[in-house]
Parts: structure tokens; C-alpha cells; sequence
């Protein structure tokens, strides 16, 4: 009865998944990675050894069904002009959804530091905070991201053009631009006067920068894997869905960082 259903849906655009044990092991091992961190951070777990196994567990998992996902879209042909339609529709929702946790960030930063109260001594930043200055590592990673996306762009265009070797090393010159932030992401933390702690001005701070450079790793990742199916063959001039949802994401962390720029750096300093 299965197969003659399967036949009957055979001329459908539509992608018919098979069973994967991958969505509940990723489900029970981001579960888990969570009350690691909660229960560790809480010191109710003197080790972080269980942090660092869940997070090869989510790793592990994900990384298999990425791969049948690669299989299915490359070498099945289940990723159809109709599928890619619902893939990449999908993947604007997700982005729209991540648009609104940093509206909230910036509405955070905005009710605090319009008019600052009396503990902040009335003054923004507080009194006793030295904010970062926006001509200094801030200003070098926002060249930095500028650049990364004139490359990735760069990229696009060479693989539509069907130019494998320009779409190859622009891809690559993004992913080291990328990483390049990360460091200076990282010098910036540790040589700054303040800290999370340090009242709603730390806190937002390091909320809205911090959770910036997790999506920054994460795009960054996705290109690394980008680059990768580019440089084994699996990406053509007219099939690259998980590329394109890539420069979506990467562009959306691009334009992030100018409003965190101009908002935390420059007006905020």
C-alpha cells in the first residue's frame, strides 16, 4: 500500500520526506545541552564534561542530517524548483523571527539609554562605565563585515556566471574575513573596562554584541560547509539553495551590525 501511494505522488514538485531519526536525537540533544549549561552555570554540576558531550551529540546529529539533506538535494533531485520555493521561504521566516530578538535587544538599550535613571547617575553611559571607542576595533570589524559581503557577493555572482574558480575564492576570502571578526570580536571582550555585570549598560551590551557574534560563528560555519560542496562539485549555477539561504544570512548579519554599530558604538559612547 506504501509504494503504490509513493507512485501515485510521483509527478508532485513536492518533496515526500522519509522517516529520520535525526530531528528527535537533535531535539533531545539541544534539550540536554541546555540544562547542562543551566544546571553547570548554577553550580549544580561541578564539571563542565556533560556541557562539552551534549554539544558533540548536537554536532554529531546535526551534522547527519545535513547529510541526508546534501543527498536528497544533490544527488536524489528531490530538491525541486517547488521545494526550493518552500526552503527558501522558510528560511526568510526563520531570519524574520531572528530580526525580532534583536529589535528586542535595541528596544532594551533604547529605554534604558533615552533617559537614563537616577542610578545610571542621569547619564549615558553610566557613570563609571568607559564605553568602547567606535574608531577603534569596532570600526576595523565593521570594514571587516562590509568586506565580507562585498566577496560573498562577489561569490554569487561568479557561480551564476558560471565562474567556479572566482565563486571559490571569493567564498573563501569571506569565510577568512569572517573569522578575522571573530578574533577582533574577541580582543575587544577581554581589553574592555567593563563587564556583563556591570548594570543594564554591561548587560545589554554584551546581550546585543554577544549574541551578534553567535551568529556571526553560525554564518560563518555555513559558509565554511558553503565552500566546501562548492569546492566538491555539489553546487551548480542553478542549484545552490543552502548557499543562497547562506548569503541571505550573512547579508542579515551584516546590516545587524550597522545598527549595533551606530547604536551601542557610536550614538552609545
Amino acid at each position: 500500500m506504501k509504494n503504490i501511494i509513493r507512485q501515485q505522488f510521483q509527478a508532485s514538485p513536492f518533496h515526500l520526506v522519509e522517516n529520520s531519526p535525526w530531528p528527535a536525537t537533535t531535539s533531545f540533544a539541544l534539550m540536554s545541552l541546555a540544562l547542562n549549561f543551566a544546571l553547570t552555570f548554577h553550580g549544580y554540576i561541578a564539571s563542565p564534561y556533560w556541557i562539552f558531550l551534549s554539544l558533540v551529540v548536537v554536532t554529531y546529529s546535526m551534522g547527519l542530517w545535513f547529510r541526508d539533506i546534501i543527498a536528497e538535494g544533490t544527488y536524489l533531485g528531490s530538491h525541486t524548483i517547488a521545494v526550493k520555493k518552500g526552503l527558501n521561504l522558510g528560511f526568510i521566516l526563520f531570519v524574520i523571527a531572528e530580526l525580532f530578538t534583536f529589535i528586542g535587544v535595541f528596544w532594551a538599550y533604547l529605554h534604558s539609554s533615552l533617559s537614563p535613571a537616577v542610578e545610571l547617575g542621569l547619564q549615558w553611559p553610566p557613570m563609571g562605565i568607559e564605553a568602547i571607542a567606535p574608531t577603534d576595533l569596532p570600526l576595523l570589524n565593521t570594514i571587516l563585515l562590509l568586506s565580507s559581503g562585498a566577496t560573498l557577493t562577489w561569490s554569487h555572482h561568479a557561480l551564476i556566471a558560471k565562474d567556479r574558480s572566482g565563486a571559490l575564492y571569493g567564498l573563501i576570502l569571506t569565510v577568512v574575513l569572517a573569522l578575522t571578526f571573530t578574533v577582533c570580536q574577541y580582543f575587544e571582550y577581554v581589553t574592555s573596562t567593563f563587564t556583563f555585570a556591570d548594570g543594564v549598560y554591561g548587560t545589554v551590551f554584551y546581550a546585543g554584541t554577544g549574541l551578534h557574534g553567535i551568529h556571526v560563528m553560525l554564518g560563518t560555519a555555513m559558509l565554511a560547509v558553503s565552500a566546501w560542496r562548492l569546492y566538491s562539485y555539489q553546487l551548480t549555477s542553478t542549484h545552490h539553495v543552502g548557499y543562497e539561504t547562506s548569503i541571505l544570512y550573512w547579508h542579515f548579519v551584516d546590516v545587524v551590525w550597522l545598527f549595533l554599530f551606530i547604536l551601542f558604538y557610536w550614538w552609545g559612547s
